[in-house]
């Protein structure tokens, strides 16, 4: 190399050396750390203490040496004691055989049927959907290879609902069964922020709760476990992140920081404060603080089976720094700077792209997970106000269709062609660029489908509008395409909290089922989401032996 080349090659070096050390020293300035920093911040790690570990090993003692058959099968009602309307049911038959399960309902459309993957001459029944203070019929029904079939109906006798599901009140004002999405064993789980999250059939009867305190994350996930987050006894800190079952039993533990700093909305500390997803690997991709002097505008990869944080996405580092520089909209209690507020991811399979809701910024994004680049940006946020970089991103809208104020619960309907359907809960509430115009009037339900190509987006259906201020809901909500194509919507902070209106309509916007759950505001029962699940989903498999 001769010497002017290593002169200008030294020169490069340099420049971009300052040019680093500069955005260092302005990213210090402005209080960001490095992703290390968050890592170490977040203190994520794997609990080996387990409360259920004990009745586990019970449990596999009797499956190994029990000689009960179905006709004196062994019944034990909430086997891991915190989760009251669910019963373990073990005994044996002398060939292989398949069971399938019926809670039977009280009324038309609201039994549940669940079946035991498999054949097996032993026999583990998770028993889930039982009602509570009643002495629930519950029909086994075992069949053999042969297609031979014995039936037995065994009385599982629950005790009352707890003191603070006794007085909330759960109102029915709409129930039509023939055109709800409701399957063998779908209930509606109501994600509260509070103690004892529960599940209601059709008939808005509790047919599932969990006595333990429990905050914002609950994710159904691909082996048929839960992923909910709690707190420890006497904590104040929702920092536990249970890999769990609907009948209690823990499989894994994980443990964060409880020293992450709180949001706007919040008065104790979330560590993983709206959302999480299983990605492909089996990790879990969490929304959470970093520990520095923002809130709620970190991602994080947390391993599965270490606990340990694989990868960090600080949103400062991706959006603009103006938003959070000058960011006024809200203040934290924490008296740190709540800019972004996300509260919802979305991971695309197919493509390796994440979507993502913020809603102090008012805004919805695309966003590859490997390499960080934005694919699209929608948001009441003239395109003309973006630095350059980022103007080539932002949507587009077609006349008619709605800016998103405050939204939440972002999920992808379907891609094809470049074209992605997406539906949220649109709160309309003009944070930082939401509609001023309309802002406070109403909360939706809205699809929208997104051009990626023409970098475009048009609104093709919502609901909530018509509803007016009644339904208005400034904090949380969520929106669920369902199976048959119906919509399953929660006005979850109704008349400032005081009641939760969840409400299931058609493709024509026609309502076929309506709930509303009331109770004091200090009771906190306000219905951070409400989703149509599974109880249990048809991979789930009980083993106490394993």
């Amino acid at each position: 190399m001769s010497k002017k080349k290593k002169w200008i090659l030294g020169a490069v070096v340099a420049i971009l050396l300052v040019i680093g050390g500069t955005m260092l020293a302005q990213r210090k300035s402005l209080g960001i750390i490095s992703d290390r920093q968050i890592a170490k911040n977040i203190d994520s790690r794997v609990i080996r203490e387990n409360p259920t570990t004990s009745a586990t090993k019970k449990y596999a003692k009797i499956v190994r040496t029990t000689k009960r058959t179905l006709n004196n099968a062994y019944v034990k009602v909430n086997p891991y004691k915190t989760s009251p309307l669910t019963a373990l049911v073990i005994f044996k038959t002398d060939k292989a055989a398949h069971v399938t399960y019926t809670v039977v309902g009280k009324t038309s459309e609201t039994s549940i049927t669940n079946s035991v993957k498999g054949y097996s001459k032993t026999h583990q029944v998770p028993i889930v959907g039982l009602y509570a203070d009643y002495a629930n019929q519950v029909r086994i029904k075992v069949k053999y290879k042969d297609g031979t079939t014995e039936t037995r109906t065994l009385t599982i006798q629950t005790g009352k609902l707890p003191k603070e599901l006794q007085s909330t009140k759960i109102t029915i004002s709409k129930s039509d069964k023939s055109k709800m999405s409701v399957g063998k064993n779908d209930l509606t789980y109501i994600n509260k922020t509070s103690q004892d999250p529960f599940a209601v059939d059709s008939d808005g009867q509790i047919r599932w709760y969990s006595t333990l305190w429990s905050r914002h994350t609950f994710v159904q996930l691909k082996n048929g476990h839960l992923l909910i987050q709690n707190k420890e006894s006497g904590k104040t800190a929702y920092n536990i992140l249970n890999e769990t079952d609907y009948l209690g039993r823990i499989y894994r533990r994980y443990k964060l920081s409880d020293k992450l700093g709180r949001s706007s909305e919040e008065k104790v500390i979330t560590a993983v404060h709206h959302d999480a997803v299983e990605l492909p690997n089996g990790n879990f991709l969490v929304t959470i603080s970093g520990g520095d002097k923002y809130v709620e505008d970190v991602i994080a990869e947390i391993n599965r089976k270490t606990g340990k944080v694989e990868k960090v996405i600080d949103m400062k580092k991706i959006l603009p720094a103006s938003m959070y520089r000058n960011y006024k909209s809200t203040s934290s209690s924490s008296g740190k700077i709540d800019w972004l507020h996300m509260n919802s991811l979305y991971y695309d399979t197919k493509t390796g792209n994440l979507l993502m809701s913020a809603r102090n910024q008012d805004i919805i994004l695309s966003m590859n997970y490997k390499t960080k680049k934005i694919n699209w940006i929608y948001s009441g946020k003239k395109k003309s106000s973006w630095p350059l970089k980022y103007r080539s991103k932002v949507l587009t809208p077609t006349k008619g269709t709605t800016i998103t104020g405050g939204q939440h619960y972002l999920s992808l309907l379907s891609e094809k062609n470049g074209k992605l359907k997406i539906l949220l809960y649109d709160n309309n509430i003009d944070v930082t660029n939401g509609d001023k115009q309309t802002s406070g009037k109403y909360s939706q339900a809205v699809e929208y489908v997104i051009n990626t190509k023409k970098k475009t987006i048009k609104q093709t259906w919502s609901y909530g509008k018509s509803l007016g201020k009644a339904n208005f809901t400034r904090v949380i909500g969520s929106a669920q395409r369902l199976s048959n194509g119906n919509t399953l919507i929660d006005f979850g902070y109704k008349n400032d909290g005081s009641e939760s209106n969840i409400i299931e309509v058609n493709k024509a916007g026609q309502q076929v089922w309506n709930l509303t759950i009331s109770s004091s505001k200090a009771a906190k029962t306000y219905v951070y989401r409400a989703l149509r699940v599974q109880f249990t989903p048809s991979n789930f498999v009980f083993d106490a032996t394993k």
